[in-house]
């Protein structure tokens, strides 16, 4: 079985398209030639900046022959029905055989497909691919019609068996297939013959050209690592900036440069992200003062002079972006210490959203809902609402604006320089916080304030004007918003009513006082005219037609004022409802957080059922109590204990059409089994309702496990549908203190099994 190599070698790939490239190319060559009836063993694919190459081991040598049997018309079916299926199968009339079907005899196509060589399919599918690439851009070149990310000049495609390789005939747009190809730019520009993958990669190596992208990210981290250490420093981890370098260098080749002096009492932050966005180099610190202080670079090519050349050069631009960034830091710096107004007008002027008003305004939302929240996590009301006041201030400055990724974090440092408290600071840095399911949650109560109001005016708000996600669709982030909500709120076991919060949030957004005015000034208005009309001294004397004017324009303010009127009513109904609409996405994105922390999702919807459940804290503490109950055997019994009361009460209140919600007397027990499961009930309602009152779930779920063994022994020594029918009644009666002892804990017909 031959093993088939390609490689697509080109002018530089974009680093960020080479990851979807190798696998795009690997899937969509392994797909075809399994529809196309060849098998293989194993694919993989390699990236460089100037190739893409796709190693399959184990191919078919030839595709199976097929015969396949194609059903046409009816025998007697007309002429030209009988002429389309032929030129469809290819057949004459003579080759088709009469079978017998349901419906009479039918013409039956015996079709041969005899099989193909693998090369003449592999020719067949790689044009196929190279044509209908899916890069994110693409161009043309020259004159001709091929597409591709960067211009294509060569295509290696070996089929390899122990006779020896074959060149798979291809030409596409006079760029024909061959046996050859060629190594670094710089290093190694001559082309050289292949006979196979193992062939390839060697004579590569040798050539300068490092192929498997994953060996040269580790071979960059590795001598970064070993330099740093060698002056007692440590390279910042960055695995996106890695990844991307790797695509950047067939060769790698690390050196490590000096930041000017004049640069290194610039934020860390600002050090980083300014050399990443704009040079591509990882930062180097300082572990005893966490300062950056020298950058690695990767160069492509080795060099005479060991890179002093290119560190140079390096160093000249970077001092260049650097001092950019110094202007940029100098003047923010300048601002905050001024007490940042300039930046609080300036918002005011910056557009959040068109139905949600500036900046400036969300700002004074978020201020006053986290001075709401703040006795609710310990944190001062004054320094909650002062930290929220600043936190995006930040979003007008120089240094955002340039690199917005660093909001927040700038926001630390000038909260600082304006000589504000280290827990408005910290707010600033942290209010955005968490970011996703794995990035870190604020513990400090201020920060927890303003990261809370930040993210509840967030959802509120699009929610308010009806703007929530569809589908995989969430262009404002409002999933993550809400997860950040859930996230706080647990880590900090923080007991806050979200449908309360909700309705705050909702009324304070822009859009119903703005409806409210607008009615009450159509309102105004047209009383206005109507008094000044029903007015017997309003004759039109002091200007002239004025009369005439208010009694044609009458009609058309009555119909704006209805109008509105009925804008605003459907718009209170919508508020109204809002709420609970926004809790239904929240206990969603709960469930999703909870089922990756164990949780069953029967339990958790067991739990949602109950009263109390726009409190997060308690709804998760009564989930964890009861996943603990029914993962035990006595609990996975009681679950089944109570169903079967519940499905035989709830026949018989179907059946009956009453419902047996009391009565139950104990004299009417006249079976030990029965008398005891009263008794049971009597001390497990005892037990649960102070427990529940207390929230102390773990006792209220032992005292109801304590249920299954009386549940057992009634089930098994009575017979509930006696044939008296006051036995009869009592046992139902019964039967519904189970279910109402059970369903005060939880709600427990949504547990599954």
């Amino acid at each position: 079985m031959p093993d088939l190599l390609i490689e697509l070698f080109s002018e530089e790939i974009p680093a960020r398209m080479q990851a979807g490239a190798r696998e795009a190319l690997r899937q969509r060559v392994t797909d075809g030639l399994v529809e196309a009836g060849l098998s293989y063993g194993h694919a993989r694919a390699w990236s460089t900046p100037r190739r893409l190459v796709l190693a399959i081991e184990g191919l078919s040598a030839r595709s199976p022959d097929l015969k396949e049997e194609r059903k046409g018309p009816r025998v007697d079916a007309p002429e030209k029905a009988l002429e389309g299926f032929l030129r469809s199968t290819g057949l004459t009339k003579d080759q088709l055989e009469a079978r017998d079907d349901k419906k009479g005899q039918v013409w039956i196509a015996v079709i041969d497909k005899p099989g193909r060589d693998a090369a003449e399919i592999v020719a067949e599918v790689l044009e196929g691919v190279i044509r209908s690439f899916p890069w994110p851009k693409s161009m043309r070149w020259g004159a001709g019609s091929l597409r591709w990310v960067r211009p294509l000049h060569s295509i290696l495609c070996l089929l390899t068996t122990e006779a020896g390789a074959e060149v798979v005939p291809l030409d596409i747009d006079g760029i024909r297939a061959g046996d050859t190809t060629r190594g670094h730019r710089f290093m190694a520009p001559e082309p050289f013959r292949v006979t196979g993958f193992e062939d390839y990669a060697v004579k590569l190596k040798r050539a300068r050209v490092m192929l498997d992208q994953d060996e040269r990210a580790e071979q960059i981290w590795h001598d970064a690592t070993n330099a740093a250490f060698a002056q007692g420093l440590e390279v910042v981890e960055d695995k996106g900036l890695l990844t991307e370098v790797a695509g950047l260098v067939e060769w790698p080749v690390v050196l490590m440069g000096a930041i000017g002096e004049a640069f290194l009492d610039l934020p860390p932050e600002v050090l980083q992200t300014s050399m990443k966005e704009h040079q591509k180099f990882f930062s180097v610190k300082d572990p005893k003062t966490g300062r950056i202080v020298r950058f690695v670079t990767v160069a492509n090519r080795e060099t005479a002079d060991n890179g002093e050349t290119i560190l140079k050069g390096n160093g000249k631009v970077l001092s260049a972006r650097l001092s950019d960034a110094a202007f940029f830091w100098g003047n923010d710096l300048a601002v905050a210490k001024a007490g940042m107004e300039d930046w609080r007008e300036a918002l005011t002027h910056v557009t959040f959203q068109s139905a949600l008003g500036s900046q400036a305004d969300r700002i004074g939302r978020i201020a006053a809902l986290a001075r709401e929240i703040a006795p609710m996590v310990g944190a001062d009301p004054d320094l909650a609402e002062q930290a929220a006041k600043v936190a995006k201030l930040d979003l007008a400055s120089q240094m955002v604006y340039e690199f917005p990724e660093l909001q927040g974090l700038m926001g630390r440092y000038y909260a600082a320089a304006a000589g504000l408290p280290a827990e408005v600071a910290e707010a600033c840095a942290l209010h955005y916080k968490p970011l996703g399911p794995s990035d870190e949650v604020p513990t400090a109560p201020v920060s927890v304030a303003v990261a809370l109001a930040d993210k509840l005016d967030t959802l509120t708000g699009f929610w308010a004007i009806d703007e929530k996600p569809t589908g995989s669709k969430d262009p404002f982030a409002l999933r993550r918003a809400a997860l950040g909500v859930i996230r706080l709120v647990l880590d900090s076991g923080l007991r806050l009513q979200l449908v309360s919060e909700f309705e705050n949030g909702l009324t304070a957004q822009p859009k119903l006082p703005a409806l409210r005015a607008a009615f009450a000034q159509a309102q105004d208005q047209t009383t206005m005219i109507s008094e000044r009309l029903a007015d017997p001294k309003f004759v039109g004397t002091v200007i002239t037609g004025t009369r005439v004017d208010y009694e044609r324009d009458l009609p058309l303010y009555e119909k704006q004022r209805d109008e509105l009127g009925r804008e605003f009513d459907e718009y209170c109904s919508y508020i109204e409802a809002a709420p609970q609409d926004l809790l239904s996405f929240f206990h969603d994105r709960l469930k999703v957080h909870l089922r990756a922390e164990g949780i069953r999702h029967d339990v958790i919807d067991a739990c949602l059922a109950m009263p109390g459940n726009d409190d997060l804290t308690l709804l998760v503490r009564r989930a964890e109590a009861l996943q603990a109950v029914i993962g035990t055997e006595e609990g996975e019994n009681l679950v089944q204990g109570f169903k079967r009361a519940n499905n035989i009460l709830s026949q018989a209140e179907e059946k009956d059409g009453v419902e047996y919600s009391f009565g139950a007397d104990r004299k009417f027990a006249d079976d030990p089994a029965e008398a005891a499961l009263f008794d049971a009930l009597d001390t497990a309602e005892a037990a649960i309702g102070p427990a529940m009152e207390a929230e102390d779930f773990a006792k209220a779920m032992a005292a109801m496990a304590a249920l299954r063994a009386p549940i057992d022994a009634f089930f098994e020594a009575v017979q509930v549908n006696s044939d008296n029918e006051i036995i009869r009644r009592n046992r139902l009666n019964l039967l519904h203190r189970i279910r109402a002892t059970c369903g005060s804990v939880a709600d427990l017909t949504r547990i599954d099994g």
